[in-house]
């Protein structure tokens, strides 16, 4: 059954086509077991998005239990997921239940999933496949733990499949759904409403202090003045929602005064970056040229030379489109043939057909595919000559 989120029970803020897009996703597959995996950036708010696909579900009464598999040891880790008994290792006092049981009729939520050891990675699949957990120390497995996993990071998976750095089995296993979230800087429309969201939070949090502990008269009214709210809008937020958030913390904690200022927010954010000038369209293009003809001469791959890099941010939206054009363009729009022309998948490969699949897919979530228009559009701009 797909569900229909409700926007006003939404923890997710914003207005965007990216942030409407991406609650209409989590509306399709709440009400499922689908494995889901949340693509994104570090501070988007990938636990978020997590935690609605929960609360959306038939889980929702049930617990939502969070892992960060970035923060702990391999041997931690699975302490944590799968539970220790005493004397299992220097510091095991008690026997400890783990986090997949105490998911149990809830969700599990895997933060960070591309920092697990491949040791964890097939402990994990092993979950997965026949629900198997076994506490370390013991010699005896449990099953029947019902729990729904979800996992989020801001890593190219795929990409690590293909370094060896990240099982293939539980690659599949695991991302059958992706959603991606994407940065604030693609969405700024949304900042003003992230901005009074958290000016709202701290101002309310700064009153009820007051009321507690006494303090200034102009504490928890503070609001932003347009110059200030135009000064947020042009800054990239290299940290996303969570600098966001922390900057207007820090506001509401240190300005002593109504409204605040462009002038208070100076020390807070770097100069503002200047327009891209018509030079750097010029720099963009010869680097789409360049990688379309390491592919197509040199035989390297989409996913090494040009997927990697974008979700790393040294390559941009439009530099990828730009790729895609040169590809569309030889294969008169041609997306399957474009995709063996980038050595995303073989012709005798038994599994080309998903492979091709989960390419268009992954351009499509990260708005990089160009839709008919566009590419009609290119077609008739072309230069007669070609």
């Amino acid at each position: 059954m797909n569900l229909q989120m409700r926007p006003e029970l939404s923890l997710m803020i914003g207005e965007s086509l990216a942030m409407r897009s991406l609650r209409e996703d989590i509306g399709l597959v709440a009400n499922s077991e689908t494995k889901v995996v949340i693509q994104g950036e570090t501070g988007t708010g990938k636990e978020l998005v997590a935690k609605e696909l929960h609360n959306h579900s038939h889980r929702a009464h049930g617990p939502f239990v969070t892992v960060n598999c970035a923060g702990l040891t391999e041997t931690l880790l699975e302490s944590e997921l799968f539970g220790h008994t005493r004397g299992s290792f220097t510091g095991a006092y008690r026997d400890r239940t783990g986090q997949i049981e105490a998911a149990h009729q809830g969700t599990l939520f895997l933060d960070e999933i591309g920092e697990m050891t491949q040791r964890m990675q097939g402990l994990l699949l092993r979950f997965l496949q026949n629900g198997e957990v076994r506490k370390v120390g013991s010699d005896e497995s449990h099953r029947g733990f019902d729990v729904r996993t979800v996992c989020a990071t801001h890593r190219d998976l795929n990409a690590m499949v293909k370094a060896n750095e990240f099982r293939e089995d539980l690659y599949y296993r695991l991302n059958v759904v992706t959603l991606v979230v994407s940065p604030l800087r693609e969405r700024k429309g949304d900042i003003p409403l992230l901005a009074d969201h958290f000016l709202q939070k701290y101002n309310a949090e700064a009153r009820s202090h007051r009321l507690s502990h006494g303090g200034g008269n102009g504490v928890g009214h503070a609001r932003l003045s347009t110059d200030a709210m135009d000064r947020l809008c042009q800054y990239d937020w290299p940290g996303n929602v969570r600098e966001l958030q922390n900057i207007i913390e820090r506001l509401v904690a240190t300005v002593r005064k109504d409204v605040i200022t462009a002038q208070d927010l100076s020390s807070a954010l770097p100069a503002p970056l200047q327009p891209r000038s018509s030079e750097k369209a010029v720099v963009t293009s010869t680097t789409a040229e360049e990688l379309f003809q390491r592919m197509v001469k040199d035989g390297e791959s989409f996913s090494t030379i040009v997927w990697r890099p974008f979700m790393e941010r040294d390559l941009t939206r439009d530099d990828v489109k730009q790729v895609i054009r040169l590809g569309l363009l030889q294969t008169r729009g041609n997306y399957k043939l474009m995709a063996g022309l980038f050595h995303v998948i073989e012709d005798r490969s038994a599994e080309s057909h998903v492979q091709y699949k989960r390419f268009l897919s992954t351009l499509r979530k990260q708005q990089c595919a160009l839709d008919f228009r566009e590419f009609r559009s290119l077609l008739q701009n072309r230069p007669t000559n070609e």
